[in-house]
């Protein structure tokens, strides 16, 4: 993968197997961690040494350099975001109603979206040309996916590429605003949603297993 134009802080070699007391998933999510919270910036091997309790030695058991832990964390993030959106937009579908329903998942569950990482992603590429290709590329192809969605239920250009844009946009701009909205309320609203972005109605029982859905979500 190419270089993200960050300076490695030091150079790769092994740890002694007696020396390493953190997984290669934790690094990983102290790095998640730490790039939500504070930045790409603060995602420093000494730093992240501290937050583990492990040496420096430990991070070069599982990773070449900071530049590879980067490279890592940007194919974990298209791995999840991108990935799970792309699959529910594909997922078969007796309905349109139905089909954008299958991408609300992804909303509501941070298992399949989580729209803080998302964004760190996005401020991390304000700084780095090859981190906004990859963030356009990803973009493109979530639309892509909902746009196509669009088209396997009959709908005709341009209006399947505009729904899809819409559909998409608005909900990075949910995001964005950072609004908080309480699930019952976002639930309530649903139907309208679906005509909104559908122009139709939900067929029987959607709403309903959308609905049971999310309460398994709540559940965890």
């Amino acid at each position: 993968m190419a270089s993200f134009d960050f300076v490695d802080e030091g150079r790769s070699r092994p740890a002694a197997v007696g020396n390493v007391k953190a997984t290669r998933e934790d690094w990983l999510e102290a790095a998640l961690d730490t790039l939500i919270s504070d930045g790409v910036e603060s995602v420093r091997i000494l730093t992240l040494g501290q937050k583990l309790g492990v040496s420096r030695s430990s991070f070069y058991w599982y990773f070449e350099s900071r530049q590879d832990l980067l490279d890592q964390l940007l194919e974990l993030w298209r791995n999840k975001n991108t990935r799970f959106i792309v699959e529910r937009a594909l997922r078969p579908a007796p309905s349109i109603t139905q089909g954008v329903l299958n991408v609300f998942e992804c909303w509501v569950d941070q298992r399949l979206y989580n729209p803080r990482l998302d964004f760190a992603i996005r401020a991390w590429a304000r700084h780095s040309a090859d981190v906004r290709a990859i963030i356009d590329d990803a973009d493109n192809e979530r639309l892509e996916a909902i746009h196509q969605m669009f088209l396997r239920q009959g709908y005709h250009e341009p209006d399947a590429f505009v729904r899809a844009r819409v559909l998409y946009f608005m909900q990075i701009g949910y995001y964005s605003l950072e609004i908080m909205e309480p699930m019952k309320n976002r639930l309530s609203l649903v139907p309208a949603y679906l005509r909104s972005f559908t122009g139709r109605e939900p067929l029987e029982g959607e709403v309903e297993a959308f609905a049971k859905f999310v309460e398994e979500v709540d559940a965890g």
